[in-house]
């Protein structure tokens, strides 16, 4: 065992004789060396133990230490409103972006997405594109294919609710026996009828047994302007899905159709039985593919010069953000013949503005006018 000694005033130039403990007893003690700290660690030290009369006992001593000096308080408590402040705009800032999600999750899956300004419903990275506003809504609008008394008629859609509530116009349900409905992805379903408002063009169905859909956002028509970009998307001629883009040409044209349902079985989106496969309106006291009849209701609409078809009718008028701003419901062709080759878009479209049909929701859903 390697012992150590004391030798003659080693301790002396210490004032407390227990500041000297802290150095083990075989470490020359060099006078040249600086003062040990007055106040040592307040913590157990391992050491050999000197027994009363100078002896060496091995063991552990506990030596008594001077009250350390307080710790300052810790700097976060100083940055306390700093951090409530940042974690209440985290709160408002999750709040703000989910209200609409979770309204329609508490109140149900009936609740229609709907934006009072411009929402981005685009990707940030397919901003401003219509390839971009294609991809994020083309799942909300479906083709619609009605069986009629004397043939068929073929139309488009736009998915407002998950569980499979769709706008269309009047026109292209009208007098229906059957209704069936395509979604971009192939998959078909049968459709009712809800309500219709022939004197606004518009009519509700729904899906049966129906979930899980992909609902399109609509917009604010009142904040539309002459010149900002558009996308179409619809079905012309059955072609399920065709998009098409252009800008808004005027506001407010006053368009005249029929509320006659006869009518529209026979000169409505036909494409198998009679007919033209045009859809007849009236605007600035003219008469565009054929006769309106004699029954007819004018409504305020959205010109375009995005191509339009037959088949794109109930289809969507969409902004660059990816929000529903119109119902397509009239195009003008400069052929009355019923060829598809003949026939053709000339870049006068006409829209069904969003807030008019955002107004009539609640009179579809209870059925609608026949009126």
């Amino acid at each position: 065992m390697t012992e150590s000694f004391r030798r003659d005033g080693e301790y002396e130039q210490y004032a407390n004789p227990y500041q000297g403990a802290q150095q083990h007893a075989s470490s020359p003690v060099d006078p040249q060396w600086p003062a040990p700290p007055a106040q040592p660690p307040a913590q157990p030290v391992t050491h050999a133990a000197y027994d009363g009369d100078g002896g060496h006992g091995g063991g552990t001593a506990l030596l008594t230490a001077l009250p350390a000096e307080p710790a300052p308080a810790p700097k976060k408590r100083t940055r306390g409103p700093v951090a409530l402040l940042a974690a209440v705009a985290i709160v408002a800032a999750a709040i703000g972006g989910g209200t609409a999600y979770g309204i329609q999750e508490l109140t149900g899956s009936d609740t229609v997405t709907s934006s009072s300004t411009s929402t981005n419903v685009v990707a940030s990275a397919d901003k401003g594109t219509v390839s971009g506003v294609a991809k994020a809504v083309s799942p909300s609008i479906v083709e619609i294919n009605a069986t009629l008394s004397n043939g068929s008629s073929t139309g488009s859609g736009v998915i407002i609710t998950s569980d499979g509530e769709i706008i269309t116009n009047n026109h292209v349900i009208s007098g229906a026996t059957s209704i069936k409905v395509s979604l971009s992805d192939g998959k078909e379903y049968t459709a009712q009828v809800v309500g219709t408002d022939a004197s606004k063009d518009l009519a509700l169905i729904k899906l049966e047994n129906a979930s899980g859909l992909t609902a399109a956002t609509l917009g604010d028509s009142d904040g539309v302007q002459v010149g900002d970009e558009v996308v179409a998307i619809g079905s012309p001629e059955g072609l399920t899905g065709t998009v098409t883009s252009g800008i808004v040409s005027a506001l407010d044209r006053d368009v005249t159709v029929s509320t006659d349902e006869s009518q529209s079985q026979s000169q409505g989106q036909d494409s198998q039985g009679g007919g033209n496969g045009q859809w007849p309106f009236q605007f600035g006291g003219q008469e565009f593919n054929g006769d309106t009849g004699s029954s007819t209701t004018t409504y305020k609409a959205l010109q375009t010069d995005a191509s339009l078809n037959p088949g794109n009718s109930g289809g969507a008028l969409i902004d660059m953000n990816g929000n529903i701003i119109g119902i397509n419901s009239a195009m003008y062709s400069a052929s009355s013949s019923s060829s598809s080759s003949d026939a053709g878009s000339v870049g006068l479209g006409f829209a069904i503005p969003i807030n008019t049909v955002k107004s009539d929701l609640s009179t579809l859903r209870a059925g609608g006018t026949s009126n």
